[in-house]
């Protein structure tokens, strides 16, 4: 399995499998018989199911409030500054060619984004974009490639 971590602040963000998975609502039986208790009530635990993303559960990922036009193109900005010293000279070309194209689409898509940070929520670190392709019932995930480095498990 793969793990990629965030480059600037090590926060693990996503492995190279996901799905939608259910936590709670454990169902156990106890091999008792409410009806042949006194009263005939039910006295179990009500447990909720909760269906969630994998990568935001398993990363603990923490979502942030959305951007605007504006606060977005200033983050990136940012997030330039701070990545390209930990780049090589081919990482660099490559990020530079790519990085003003993936903000143009990504603002094209703001509105519809969900942001995510890592679990630690640093400042500096790379934030993680959530988009429901039209009529999708699962997320995709877009990350900026640079910013993340592989860890094999």
């Amino acid at each position: 399995m793969l793990v990629y971590q965030d480059l600037l602040t090590g926060d693990e963000l996503l492995s190279d499998s996901g799905k939608w998975i259910v936590l709670g609502a454990l169902d156990v039986n106890i091999g008792a018989n409410p009806s042949a208790e006194v009263g005939g009530e039910d006295e179990s635990v009500h447990d909720q199911a909760v269906k969630v993303i994998d990568i935001v559960d398993t990363y603990r990922l923490q979502e942030q409030p959305s951007f605007d036009k504006k606060t977005f193109i200033a983050y990136v900005k940012k997030y330039i500054e701070l990545l390209i010293p930990n780049l090589d000279a081919e990482q660099e070309k490559a990020f530079k060619k790519g990085i003003e194209g993936a903000t143009n689409f990504l603002v094209s898509k703001l509105v519809d984004l969900q942001f995510f940070a890592g679990e630690e929520m640093h400042d500096e670190g790379i934030l993680v974009f959530c988009y429901y392709k039209e009529g999708a019932t699962n997320p995709t995930f877009w990350y900026f490639a640079h910013g993340l480095k592989e860890i094999r498990c």
